[in-house]
């Protein structure tokens, strides 16, 4: 069932669209334009435009359509399964596979070579998201746990909330940092000057990465990281913050200074305890090779 957001106006705002696309930042201006068009949007129990002024005393009720499912079909794509048994799988995803089926990805996604691959899937998050617990994004490589069942789905994601997963990425970073280890606590929404990207900001989630330098070069720096929450692009956002922009990034990094298809950053080690048996179990994928030439590149060049 969709979720109904509302809100009481405590002081006098600007327009409503924008005042609901920085309170919904998960949501695009958009597409909350295109709810208060469809009547989804009503301000005292009635049906306004996207140019309202809200008032004070005002209340808001958003009731978002539900969302229409692509029917994602099963395709023979090869997967990297590291690890599965009848409640749990855990695939090495490769850079550039998109995770789940969207409007601009029907196809060649992770779903559909799961589906594929993979007798039965958790039906939790649906059709479209069948059995994915965790995502990361299309151009970071590594592993991903996946759920056979709603009950492990359940569990799953319990540990995600919990903080008692454990997922480690390796990062290449443009810079020298100097510090060996620490930790960013920053909170983390969507950026008001461009809606495809998240940053730090006033009033956005929680959000902790900690890192640790492996390797320095000179001009970058080779990092692991552990997050503790897993907002949208989190590792990204965090590392732009500090000044330590993601090498390859196409959105958070500067000009392309390294050949390669996006961001070099890798989920390379899970923890995780299982669902059924309780036997915490840890996996590890290595680092992809284009990552590895690339490293030592950097070597060479130091």
């Amino acid at each position: 069932m969709t979720e109904t957001y509302t809100f009481k106006i405590t002081k006098e705002k600007s327009r409503i669209d924008k005042f609901l696309s920085d309170q919904l930042a998960d949501h695009s201006r958009s597409q909350i334009q295109e709810w208060i068009k469809d009547g989804d949007v009503r301000v005292n129990d009635t049906v306004v435009k996207a140019n309202y002024k809200v008032q004070e005393g005002d209340e808001i009720e958003v009731t978002p359509p539900e969302p229409v499912e692509i029917d994602a079909v099963p395709e023979d794509i090869p997967l990297d399964i590291v690890y599965e048994d009848e409640d749990v799988v855990v695939v090495n995803k490769p850079q550039g596979m998109v995770v789940h089926p969207s409007a601009g990805h029907a196809s060649g996604t992770l779903v559909n070579a799961l589906l594929y691959h993979v007798k039965d899937l958790s039906g939790i998050n649906g059709k479209i998201r069948p059995g994915i617990v965790h995502r990361i994004d299309k151009d970071t490589s590594g592993l991903l746990m996946v759920a056979k069942n709603d009950l492990a789905h359940e569990k799953l994601a319990e540990q995600l909330q919990e903080k008692t997963a454990k997922r480690e990425y390796m990062a290449l970073v443009h810079g020298e940092l100097q510090h060996d280890k620490g930790t960013i606590d920053a909170p983390i929404g969507r950026d008001p000057k461009n809606r495809k990207k998240f940053t730090v900001i006033d009033g956005g989630k929680h959000s902790v990465t900690h890192f640790e330098v492996i390797e320095r070069f000179k001009d970058f720096t080779l990092l692991r990281l552990q997050l503790e929450t897993g907002r949208t692009h989190q590792i990204r956002v965090h590392l732009e913050y500090i000044g330590f922009r993601m090498a390859g990034d196409p959105l958070y990094g500067p000009r392309k200074t390294l050949e390669g298809k996006g961001q070099f950053l890798h989920a390379t080690s899970l923890t995780f305890v299982h669902p059924r048996t309780n036997e915490t179990l840890t996996f590890s994928a290595p680092l992809p090779q284009e990552f590895e030439d690339t490293l030592e590149l950097v070597r060479r060049r130091s």
